[in-house]
């Protein structure tokens, strides 16, 4: 399960920032507040193809998966909250993320070391990359994710033109199935306790305030 992050979001392994291909959706920009905005909610993997033979065995195992981000500005982190189906049974896991705003990075602390990833805009607002170990022929890898578990043609196309770019062949992409998901149940039951929390917050706080009335 030590992977498990890596590979729904993450790379285990970081991600030198200064050798990135001369491509041009892969090229980095500082991640503003409108980024972040932009990131925040719920995602799909959508899909993924590394290079790294370990790598490339892991994701195999992945059903299916979808994670929330819930960006902090102030702090420049991100709450993160995962959902993965693996051999038809759900995994959850919550932790946080930081952002590396000028880098144009979110990274993470595993293992005992931060581990980086560079976040990739793309033209379709419904969709973002994490590209991995760009700066390494041997281990290259980039993820898709979308804001639904189904995507079209048109919607993949600058992920696998960043394949293209890294000579990844795209019969190495690995897809998700979202219809093999088993996460669903746990999710309806998370967000009924969080608003039952949020309910019984207003609640209080209501009480509070007719008996300072």
């Amino acid at each position: 399960m030590a992977l498990s992050w890596v590979l729904t979001v993450l790379s285990l392994l970081p991600l030198l920032e200064a050798q990135i291909p001369l491509c041009v959706n892969l090229v980095p920009v500082p991640i503003t507040n409108a980024t972040l905005d932009r990131i925040s909610g719920k995602w799909f993997y959508i899909a993924s193809a590394f290079r790294n033979e370990e790598y490339n065995k892991s994701v195999h195992e992945i059903q299916a998966a979808f994670f929330y981000f819930t960006p902090n500005k102030t702090e420049d982190t991100i709450f993160l909250r995962q959902y993965q189906t693996r051999q038809n049974q759900c995994i959850y896991n919550s932790s946080y993320m930081n952002v590396q705003r000028e880098n144009g990075t979110i990274s993470k602390y595993e293992g005992g070391r931060e581990h980086f990833a560079h976040l990739l805009i793309l033209r379709d607002m419904k969709t973002f990359m994490l590209a991995f170990e760009v700066n390494d022929e041997k281990n290259w890898g980039v993820s898709v994710y979308a804001d639904k578990p189904e995507t079209t043609e048109e919607q993949l196309g600058e992920f696998y033109e960043a394949l293209d770019c890294l000579r990844i062949p795209r019969s190495d992409v690995v897809y998700t199935d979202q219809k093999k998901d088993k996460c669903e149940p746990l999710e309806r039951q998370h967000e009924k306790e969080k608003k039952q929390e949020e309910g019984e917050g207003q609640h209080e706080k209501k009480k509070q305030e007719e008996g300072e009335s």
